[in-house]
């Protein structure tokens, strides 16, 4: 006899997501022609909610409303319920987003729609209690006035759809095209400027996400203009950042955003896709400003996710949940007197002292470890005695119920991670990182690639499906891009430019420009968006016409840079409405605008004096230089091939040799860092 009271149709599905519905008594579908058929005979609108399996307020909505009999009755005689993971689906969550935002003026998740057999929207909502409360509407009562329009007014349900579909046509569609200006990097840079909190850090007053790719942009700016506001405003936040209760002091890694304007309370769940990018500026941080500070924190983000994040197979899994035995951030919080237990009474004390650590506390009666307030901490990260503290501490919370880890793999959050470790094991010149980035692409070429070459998104429980997006191509070819400079392995190129090549066949609007979100061959939806805002990661389309700079840059192929020039048309018009709402985007327009840089080594890989000319490059902030390496011992066939212009480049004088070339005008050749040093500087 089973365990479960009730049973629907997700226990046979893969996604966390899905399976954690799989016992509720509302009757589910997975999102397929069953369900849709079944609308169509029972003559019911569709319920569709999408959410993903770390989302605190999924778990909120499921308590309350789907593992409740009343709620569920309802759903079940008068609905068809779909249940959507938005991170194996992210067609299906753009599209339906976009409608809730513009039915409501926000949008979050967990997200609820009501819609026609033929997936047209004529409802669209976020969270609702069972019951009306405090001025917000209850399911219940939607459910049933919904149930009343279509059995008696479905005119107004059509003049809705109606209403909707109009503006989804208009919303999608790019049609404005125009030169896009390098004043738009001013205005973005002013942009960032008006909002950002000069006594917190970051943007805004609360909530407060990372968005690292808009301090990578600010990063840049300053680099082209050398305003020094723009380096205050990334160390700032960087710094407070750290400071918050955002970052988890005692395991490392960043939550996904604080609830308050100081960063102190996080709501707890953590990304992969957070925990990538945000190593990423940390990184780029110690490149230039040569702050240890900085690579202490990327140091320890790179290790919470080798030790809680990787797969033995080398893949990276996609999040933690915000909440363990029910409660939001219980895994996480602290009282004095645990200290005490663990470290004694002198030195959990100081322990506690160090952390903001109180009697009194700053999250529901107990604490978050933080650093607002200690103007220490920041110059002396992970010293000793306190990081022998934390460790015993650490140890001790390993025992604690840990937060839900969901262990599917995406490709798009993979490849940012294989893009974070590859980047970072150049700059801090560690071979783990080198190794965790390969493995990890060994696991998509493994697991993620479809008998006929086509990529695929998700993989669990040894099963890999859905036709690949926008973004999965995008960041794996980033992530590539960075693997070539960071091991100078052909192969990686290689496989850039083959998914690259697949990404303008499956996705490229030939007649208007731009990156479609879901490829040609995939299931047709109601529209076929693209997207260019740069939200919580970066936009496929942001990260694919940096890359095509990147590759055309690498490789001499022009048509790659076209390409790009083409996105800058394709998307101008909005970006220059509001252009710090795509800084990603912005970074691939500094680029072009940039005197973009090659540098050539040609050499020998192990020879010291090849290392020594790689090392000054690694450790340069260069956002606008690619690199290249020839080694003459190896047989020159598939360099040729991929890179021809170099195929005249040798050695001057038995050694390691450095070609650069800028702004389409090469300097003579150098093969010792005195004379490299000198070029880069000029």
């Amino acid at each position: 006899m089973s365990e479960y009271k009730y049973t629907n149709r997700l226990v046979d599905e893969k996604s966390p997501y899905l399976l954690q519905h799989a016992h509720n008594p509302v009757d589910w579908y997975p999102w397929g022609g069953e369900a849709f058929s079944g609308a169509v005979a029972e003559d019911k609108p569709i319920f569709l909610s999408i959410g993903y399996s770390t989302c605190h307020w999924c778990h909120v909505m499921e308590r309350e409303s789907f593992e409740d009999e009343e709620v569920a009755e309802v759903l079940n005689k008068s609905f068809i319920s779909i249940k959507v993971d938005r991170e194996e689906r992210p067609d299906i969550d753009h599209i339906y987003m976009n409608v809730c935002q513009a039915l409501t003026g926000s949008g979050g998740w967990p997200l609820t729609i009501i819609m026609t057999a033929d997936k047209k929207p004529f409802f669209a909502g976020t969270y609702f209690p069972k019951k009306d409360r405090m001025g917000h509407s209850g399911l219940i009562d939607i459910l049933n006035e919904i149930t009343n329009l279509w059995n008696h007014e479905k005119g107004k349900v059509d003049k809705a759809i109606d209403s909707i579909m109009q503006h989804m046509e208009s919303t999608f569609e790019t049609t404005e095209h125009g030169e896009i200006s390098k004043d738009v990097l001013d205005k973005a840079f002013h942009n960032f400027k008006a909002s950002f909190d000069s006594l917190y850090g970051g943007f805004g007053k609360a909530p407060k996400f990372p968005t690292p790719h808009n301090l990578c942009f600010l990063l840049r700016y300053y680099n082209e203009t050398k305003n020094e506001e723009a380096l205050y405003i990334v160390e700032k936040t960087l710094e407070s950042m750290y400071r918050g209760g955002i970052y988890d002091h005692i395991g490392f890694g960043f939550s996904r955003y604080s609830t308050d304007r100081k960063w102190l309370i996080p709501h707890f769940e953590k990304m992969l896709y957070d925990n990538a990018l945000i190593s990423i500026i940390y990184l780029e941080a110690y490149q230039l400003t040569k702050k240890e500070a900085y690579k202490d924190i990327a140091e320890q983000i790179f290790e919470y996710v080798l030790r809680d994040m990787t797969s033995k197979d080398g893949a990276f899994y996609s999040a933690e949940d915000a909440d363990s035995e029910g409660e939001e951030g219980k895994f996480y919080a602290w009282v004095p007197e645990e200290l005490t237990m663990i470290l004694g009474e002198k030195d959990g004390k100081a322990f506690a002292a160090y952390f903001d650590i109180t009697e009194r506390g700053n999250f529901e009666e107990e604490n978050i470890p933080n650093l607002i307030n200690n103007e220490s901490a920041f110059q002396k990260i992970a010293a000793l005695p306190m990081d022998e503290y934390r460790k015993k501490v650490f140890k001790y919370r390993e025992d604690r119920v840990h937060p839900y880890k969901d262990d599917k793999v995406l490709t798009a959050w993979n490849g940012l991670m294989i893009a974070a470790m590859a980047y970072g094991a150049r700059v801090l010149e560690d071979r783990r990182y080198k190794v965790a980035a390969e493995n990890a692409v060994s696991f998509i070429k493994k697991h993620l690639i479809r008998e006929d070459g086509r990529l695929l998104a998700r993989y669990r429980d040894g099963e890999a499906a859905y036709p690949a997006y926008i973004d999965d191509y995008a960041f794996l070819i980033w992530g590539l891009i960075e693997l070539y400079e960071t091991t100078f392995v052909l192969d990686y190129l290689e496989f850039a430019l083959k998914l690259t090549e697949d990404m303008i066949k499956y996705f490229y609007d030939e007649r208007s420009g731009g990156f479609y979100i879901y490829g040609s061959d995939s299931e047709e939806l109601i529209s076929r968006p693209k997207d260019i805002y740069d939200g919580a990661t970066p936009s496929g389309n942001s990260v694919a016409t940096l890359n095509l700079l990147r590759l055309s840059r690498i490789t001499g192929r022009s048509e790659l840079e076209d390409m790009a020039h083409r996105q800058f048309r394709a998307f101008s018009k909005s970006i220059e409405h509001y252009p710090s709402a795509y800084s990603h985007f912005m970074m691939a327009v500094i680029n072009g605008y940039s005197k973009a840089r090659e540098i050539v080594i040609v050499g020998k890989r192990d020879d010291e004096s090849t290392q020594k000319l790689m090392d000054k490059i690694n450790s340069s902030y260069m956002p606008n230089t690619v690199t290249v390496f020839k080694d003459i011992n190896e047989d020159q066939t598939k360099i040729n091939k991929l890179i021809n212009y170099i195929k005249h480049h040798g050695e001057v004088g038995n050694k390691g040799t450095a070609y650069v070339c800028e702004g389409y005008a090469c300097k003579a050749p150098v093969n010792n860092v005195k004379d490299l040093e000198k070029v880069l500087n000029s």
